[in-house]
């Protein structure tokens, strides 16, 4: 990769939301890339939002569908996906007889940590591309433009996913 000119006309209005989008694009792409290396080949984006989702603790399939801003439907078969791959398990609530949890497995957490490990690979390798300074200030722009919280659990709905 190598750096781009600044050019002294500005770019079309349409170019930037694309720009961000195959920025995002890049590095998910290689995050899943090197995470299949790792043992996790099955892994897809939206996943990540899934893993997040059902958090620390677990939650119900109705509260994963909420967070997530999809169906209990939807929710329910992207579990029954994500379980036979190993990823999560359904069990009792000890609160509340009646109710399934979803929980991460070990697996599931493991997958996690890799991600978390592999993001940090990668911005330092974008750090080192840009120089540190010109990356931070890139973040500091991105959360001036994007302000709120980073982590919308709600984004596969957003893009069409059911």
């Amino acid at each position: 990769m190598r750096l781009s000119i600044v050019s002294s006309e500005p770019a079309p209005g349409f170019e930037l939301p694309l720009r961000l989008l195959l920025a995002f694009r890049t590095i998910i792409d290689e995050l899943h890339e090197r995470i299949a290396h790792e043992g996790h080949p099955d892994l897809r984006p939206m996943h990540g939002f899934v893993f997040q989702a059902i958090g620390p603790h677990g939650t119900t399939a109705v509260e994963l569908g909420r967070r997530l801003g999809v169906s209990k439907q939807a929710a329910g078969k992207t579990v029954e996906q994500l379980e036979a791959l190993g990823y999560v398990e359904r069990g009792g609530d000890p609160d509340d007889a009646r109710r399934k949890v979803v929980r991460l497995t070990a697996r599931g957490t493991d997958s996690l940590y890799r991600s978390a490990r592999i993001f940090d690979e990668l911005r330092a390798e974008w750090s080192a591309l840009l120089g540190e300074q010109n990356l931070r200030a890139l973040e500091a722009n991105l959360r001036t433009l994007a302000p709120g919280d980073p982590f919308r659990l709600d984004t596969p709905r957003w893009f069409g996913n059911p």
